[in-house]
């Protein structure tokens, strides 16, 4: 029997996990019989608001800057005796908007898939007059500075092991939840045979090619197309013979599609692709992954269960993400292409190294993380 209700997301576009999160969250929510409504926080603010926020965590990305204010955010969680953060105080202009929203719609649960509106729903929470749940829902494999200023009902976390750092953090035991992390479980749990795969993807996207048997490896920068990759295609190039195939997919960065054309246009064995919706089968078709550490595409790498290499990540919260990957041997992670290329050929000669990379995968991951979010959410309601 399917649950009614009435949900809402918010979510914040620095960075696309976010939202590919709440939209994932939207689907299975909407699927399980609830009204659902996905609303960017910020821009409650002003469209114009939450573009200059988006295009100043770029900015910041794109120039290795991010790692500061992760930096002092860390510090100031860790002072003593310290009035409300300045992140939270300016999450608070846009509240008496986010008022009107959840009253005039009567929802049941907010739930929020960013820490901005995580600290603007404590705000209201404290001073206006709403009966109904709140709940977080962690993007990353780490418990974020600042968590403390938060007051929801519940925090849905990426892993188990996370859970100390997070009581450390100031989140009571019982509203911590290990869930994992939400992303299109069902899209990324399906697997279309490798040749099947590779046949597809050459029709669609008009490859030509003598076999598919060859070593094929898939390059991800995010959204925003980030990374060393030039570095990375060249180190990959000269390992590589004739039958492989080296796939990259600059997301938006559409100069850094263009200039990889530009340089290697005449080769078969290279090949780009912009944003697109078909990362499942390209991860299908591929014998191994490049992506720098973002906390939702690596989950959907541990759902497909590919062997992975973590690039260079953005400072802050993706070095957290390679980590703990990495400690866990769910990934090979480096800043350097070379020894990046030399780890995947490994991965592709070496079935013993492949599969132990692959175990551990499978034993870290929660392929229901949608549905535990919503079991936990509907509980709330009795």
């Amino acid at each position: 029997m399917k649950t009614t209700g009435k949900i809402l997301i918010l979510s914040c576009s620095t960075g696309e996990g976010h939202n590919t999160c709440a939209k994932a969250l939207k689907s299975a929510f909407e699927a399980e019989g609830f009204v659902c409504d996905l609303q960017d926080a910020l821009s409650l603010a002003s469209e114009g608001y939450s573009k200059i926020i988006s295009q100043s965590y770029d900015f910041l990305a794109k120039n290795d800057l991010v790692g500061a204010p992760y930096e002092i955010a860390e510090w100031y969680s860790e002072l003593k005796h310290k009035p409300l953060s300045p992140v939270y105080q300016v999450n608070k202009i846009y509240t008496r908007k986010l008022f009107r929203l959840i009253k005039d719609n009567g929802y049941s649960a907010v739930v929020c898939t960013h820490l901005f509106p995580a600290f603007a729903m404590t705000f209201l929470m404290d001073k206006a007059a709403l009966d109904i749940s709140t709940f977080f829902v962690a993007t990353d494999y780490l418990c974020y500075p600042l968590i403390c200023e938060t007051q929801l009902d519940g925090y849905m976390i990426a892993h188990n092991d996370l859970v100390e750092d997070y009581l450390q953090g100031g989140v009571p035991a019982e509203k911590i939840h290990p869930t994992g992390i939400p992303c299109n479980e069902s899209a990324f749990l399906h697997r279309t045979p490798m040749e099947d795969a590779r046949s597809k993807l050459s029709e669609l996207f008009g490859w030509h090619t003598d076999s598919y048997s060859g070593r094929w490896f898939l390059i991800m920068g995010g959204s925003m197309g980030f990374g060393n990759v030039d570095q990375l295609i060249t180190e990959l190039f000269n390992e590589c013979s004739r039958g492989d195939r080296i796939i990259c997919v600059c997301g938006r960065n559409y100069r850094q599609k263009i200039h990889i054309d530009e340089q290697y246009g005449s080769s078969d064995i290279i090949k780009t692709i912009a944003f697109t919706g078909q990362v499942s089968l390209l991860m299908d078709a591929c014998d191994v992954l490049f992506t720098k550490p973002g906390g939702l595409t690596s989950t959907e790498a541990l759902i497909k269960n590919i062997p992975l290499i973590h690039t260079a990540p953005i400072r802050g919260v993706e070095d957290k993400n390679a980590h703990f990957f990495s400690k866990r041997n769910m990934s090979f992670c480096s800043s350097d292409p070379k020894r990046q290329a030399e780890y995947a050929m490994v991965l592709c000669g070496n079935s013993a190294a492949r599969e132990a990379m692959l175990q551990a995968q499978r034993l870290n991951r929660n392929v229901d993380a949608c549905h535990d979010v919503i079991d936990i959410i509907k509980a709330s309601f009795q």
